[in-house]
């Protein structure tokens, strides 16, 4: 019987962790912990993946790149940069993250669900083709991206990345691929300092990364002007065939790595709007991957949010934030966004 909406997680994404890090086992403790709280566990599966293989990862990383992160497991590193911890465990932990989330694209794929959120460590966004960055060891949306590519043949893949810092590595690995849409909103400035306005694709590929960097203090109001002005008219105009989302919760109002503004009520709403694209021309498909987010029940609370929206689940809904004082100037700073994207889209 086909599921509205699945959840994957595998217990073995607790492993790799590391003592007070801000990216540790306990933000998906504290996601579970809300799942079972709500009693989601009642009506939303949780399913088990198995590991990407080395094939799978090829088709976004350098082999050689991926070779050195299983080398760097054995001889007991405990980092690959001053951001990027390592256990014994992280390159087997870190295949079973890109797994979970070709996991889910199968069962969206294969008829099994229409939206699967992937409760996946360690996140993926920041990885590049042979580094590793921010926390981040292979590009697991990426990776989901390119195997959608292959093994079904799709030719519009919209990827949104709503977490709080530049997706780099995704928007690098397709920034020269018309058939992918990366759309990413972030703070600005901020970690790792790409994505600006002016970064809109290359070659073929130039119109289909679409920048929204923000400035910090921004919530609900400015996030819903993004998505109403910005980015549910310009996936309107792409069509996807599947939706991707990079969900980081981490522009949540309390999260201690960023200076946002986010509430519950702006996850709905980004999640709503985005299902909505989804059941309009992706026949409902979307997939969600788990990126940063470090405030640990902010994040929680905001997950159980993105959930009641893509699964129309009835929970309440929280009230919506009030219009904070950047919002004025916010418009004219969008229209300055929206002259650069009108080159390419009708807004």
């Amino acid at each position: 019987m086909k599921k509205r909406l699945v959840l994957v997680y595998h217990p073995d994404y607790l492993i790799h962790t590391q003592g007070q890090h801000p990216e540790r086992k306990e933000r998906l403790e504290y996601i579970l912990s809300a799942y079972h709280d709500q009693e989601l566990d009642k009506i939303i599966d949780l399913h088990e993946p198995d590991p990407a293989s080395i094939a799978d990862l090829q088709l976004i990383h350098d082999p050689a790149y991926i070779k050195s992160v299983e080398e760097a497991c054995l001889a007991g590193r405990r980092s690959l940069d001053m951001d990027t911890y390592l256990v014994p465990e992280s390159y087997r932990v870190a295949l079973l993250s890109a797994g979970g989330v070709l996991a889910g694209l199968k069962m969206i794929m294969d008829g099994d669900s229409d939206r699967v959120f992937v409760l996946n460590r360690p996140p993926g966004h920041h990885a590049e083709y042979d580094q590793a960055m921010g926390f981040c060891l292979f590009n697991n949306v990426a990776i989901a991206a390119a195997k959608a590519f292959k093994d079904y043949s799709l030719q519009r893949i919209a990827i949104i990345d709503w977490d709080v810092h530049h997706g780099n590595g995704t928007q690098h690995s397709f920034e020269e691929d018309s058939r992918l849409l990366f759309i990413s909103t972030h703070q600005s400035p901020a970690y790792p300092g790409s994505g600006n306005k002016n970064e809109n694709g290359r070659g073929e590929g130039e119109g289909f990364t679409v920048n929204l960097p923000l400035p910090s203090g921004c919530g609900d109001a400015e996030y819903e002007l993004c998505f109403k002005d910005i980015i549910v008219p310009i996936l309107d105009q792409f069509k996807p065939e599947l939706v991707i989302i990079s969900a980081g919760q981490d522009a949540y109002h309390l999260d201690p790595l960023a200076g946002m503004g986010l509430t519950d009520s702006g996850y709905y709403m980004m999640a709503k709007s985005l299902a909505a694209v989804a059941d309009r021309w992706a026949g409902g498909r979307m997939l969600l991957c788990l990126e940063g987010g470090y405030h640990l029940q902010g994040q929680a609370g905001a997950v159980i949010q993105v959930l009641n929206a893509i699964g129309e689940l009835g929970l309440p809904i929280p009230g919506n934030s009030p219009l904070t004082e950047t919002t004025a100037r916010f418009q004219d700073y969008l229209e300055e966004i929206k002259v650069i994207q009108k080159k390419y889209w009708k807004l």
